[in-house]
């Protein structure tokens, strides 16, 4: 590091000049003016309001999403750049720029569900990655720790482009199935209420112009919560059970009813689950309906499992769902939980305060839905 300090007296008052800089990493010119520092260089050497210049604030902002801390993100900014720059300063970067993406999401929502003068959402949001032919919405949730509250729950959707896998077109698939893969996903998260959510996933929705894709489905767990939000903002999307999450009850109801790994147990369970695979929901119904649910000890919400498939018999039509090429799990968004939200905010220690965690769920949704280098 080298330094330099100018001095120089002028009429009326004294100045004083001071320059600090090292290779590869940012050059700030200070001026001393009535006690307050004044860079007249900063404009001409285009730094931002932080002295960082663009392309430096964008490395460390890359690297503060990426890593598991901002001081493992700090030393990766150095490993790239051959400077240096603090972890409060990368936390800083970073988190700024989460914070704009929080304001100008907050914007949006406030332009469209305006209660007096509603915008069109296709007038508000600026369309990204639009989704061609056949779409997938998924919507889950995960935990965050927030400091003074506790663990907190962070709402996600994602939102993926549905494509038949290579080789396995529709014309030369000897199956009647039709493989697919879900791709170029897409994101919104955040500490929201259901409501909030709904908000968000229909913006990003129409971000991605779902309303054009034929088909447009949504796979998810069931929850009522998503339900309603899905069925308000997409009331001609196909809703769908997420397999996993169907195959697993029935594995519960098998447990309370026979014992837990008991052959009769795995006897009953499998025999169950197949029918659900070749669409016999209606023979897995019955078979729910004959259990002695009386003298079984259980959760409320195992008891209720046979008016839970009674009541959801059209987004359990596996089969079918296979055959037309459509998903049936809602991996997207579980793996987004995990990827986007739990690798870089599920820590120890104190947790996040709550503005700091809902600019860095901003961030890491643009990030992780290729908007970075947009934004």
């Amino acid at each position: 590091m080298r330094k330099w300090s100018l001095k120089g007296i002028e009429h009326g008052g004294c100045m004083a000049w001071k320059v600090r800089a090292s290779w590869k990493e940012r050059i700030m010119f200070a001026r001393i003016v009535k006690g307050r520092p004044f860079f007249p260089l900063d404009q001409k050497l285009k730094l931002r309001a932080d002295h960082w210049s663009e392309g430096a604030a964008r490395v460390a902002t890359r690297q503060g999403l990426l890593g598991k801390s901002f001081e493992l993100a700090a030393e990766a900014y150095r490993d790239a750049t051959g400077g240096s720059m603090s972890k409060d300063s990368v936390r800083r970067v970073t988190e700024g720029w989460g914070r704009a993406r929080e304001e100008q999401r907050k914007a949006e929502a406030r332009r469209v569900y305006d209660a007096e003068v509603p915008q069109l959402a296709s007038c508000v949001v600026t369309v990204s990655q639009p989704i061609g032919s056949q779409a997938n919405l998924s919507t889950d949730g995960g935990m965050v720790l927030l400091r003074e509250e506790g663990w907190k729950e962070v709402k996600m959707s994602a939102i993926s482009e549905v494509r038949p896998k290579r080789g396995s077109s529709r014309q030369a698939q000897a199956s009647p199935e039709v493989r697919i893969r879900l791709c170029r996903h897409s994101y919104q998260a955040g500490l929201w209420n259901a409501d909030e959510m709904g908000q968000h996933q229909y913006l990003e929705g129409t971000r991605r112009q779902v309303q054009l894709c034929q088909p447009f489905t949504s796979v998810n767990d069931g929850a009522p919560w998503i339900d309603r939000i899905t069925a308000s903002n997409y009331p001609n999307a196909i809703q769908i059970i997420d397999w996993g999450h169907a195959e697993e009850r029935l594995w519960k109801v098998a447990k309370a009813a026979f014992g837990e790994g008991t052959p009769p147990s795995q006897r009953w369970a499998e025999k169950q689950i197949e029918l659900l695979w070749h669409g016999r929901l209606k023979q897995v119904v019955h078979a729910l309906h004959l259990l002695d649910w009386d003298h079984m000890l259980c959760l409320e919400d195992i008891r209720q499992s046979p008016a839970y498939f009674e009541s959801r018999q059209s987004k359990m039509e596996y089969a079918q769902f296979r055959q037309a090429g459509y998903p049936i799990g809602s991996g997207t968004v579980e793996s987004g939980i995990n990827t986007v939200v739990h690798h870089r905010m599920k820590r120890q220690g104190r947790g996040w305060k709550r503005e700091n965690a809902q600019a860095m769920l901003a961030a890491l949704s643009e990030f992780h839905s290729g908007r970075f280098q947009t934004a």
